[in-house]
């Protein structure tokens, strides 16, 4: 389990291009395999995923403990998701980057610092699916989590209009919540496909 030390606010902030920069120095892990930024364990975590040329982009609320070669049971779950649906790899994003294994013990205040280089994280991923001539498809699945801070939505405004100028394309996965909110990657059957999803319908009855 994850808990913040303190509120991110407070944790020295490493910037996502410098964080890439270094990604893959550490040898903790295989980089040619991996992509982890930053390469190692701390407070946050902008992107956890495998290489290829067309990822399945998993979007949840927060990253939580997982690490390469140390997936948790919803990154299991990302993986085989991805596989049966014939994409060459998978990326674990959030919404927001702060590591907390329950979410009622992220930031209470949006940190925007934290927000601004997760957007740039996000911007990076989306524009290498699509330099490789494909359009992002971007898996939906934050479950109703989403309500949990009243900042969360808004990140996802944000996510969207990104998504458009890279052409991306939103999916879901398994039977939306009674509110429309996208299931969550645990629980899903091994064989779920993926589907289109409504995320501008979506966004407007939250």
């Amino acid at each position: 389990m994850h808990i913040p030390s303190s509120a991110s606010q407070a944790v020295a902030l490493l910037p996502f291009e410098e964080a890439l920069a270094l990604s893959g120095r550490s040898g903790d892990y295989d980089a040619e395999k991996w992509l982890y930024v930053p390469d190692f364990y701390t407070e946050y975590r902008y992107i956890l995923g495998t290489r290829g040329r067309n990822p399945l982009i998993c979007i949840g609320i927060n990253p939580s403990t997982a690490a390469p070669d140390d997936l948790d049971n919803t990154l299991k779950s990302v993986a085989r998701i991805a596989a049966g649906n014939a994409y060459d790899s998978w990326i674990m994003f959030n919404v927001y980057a702060q590591r907390a294994t329950r979410p009622d013990d992220m930031d209470r205040e949006l940190n925007e610092d934290l927000h601004r280089e997760n957007m740039k994280a996000f911007a990076y991923i989306l524009s290498h699916v699509a330099e490789n001539g494909h359009a992002p498809a971007i898996w939906a699945a934050w479950g109703t989590i989403l309500e949990k801070r009243p900042y969360l939505p808004l990140c996802v405004r944000e996510m969207v209009r990104l998504g458009q100028e890279y052409g991306g394309q939103w999916l879901c996965a398994g039977k939306c919540s009674h509110k429309g909110h996208p299931h969550h990657p645990l629980y899903l059957r091994r064989d779920e496909r993926v589907r289109p999803f409504d995320i501008e319908g979506y966004l407007n009855s939250l």
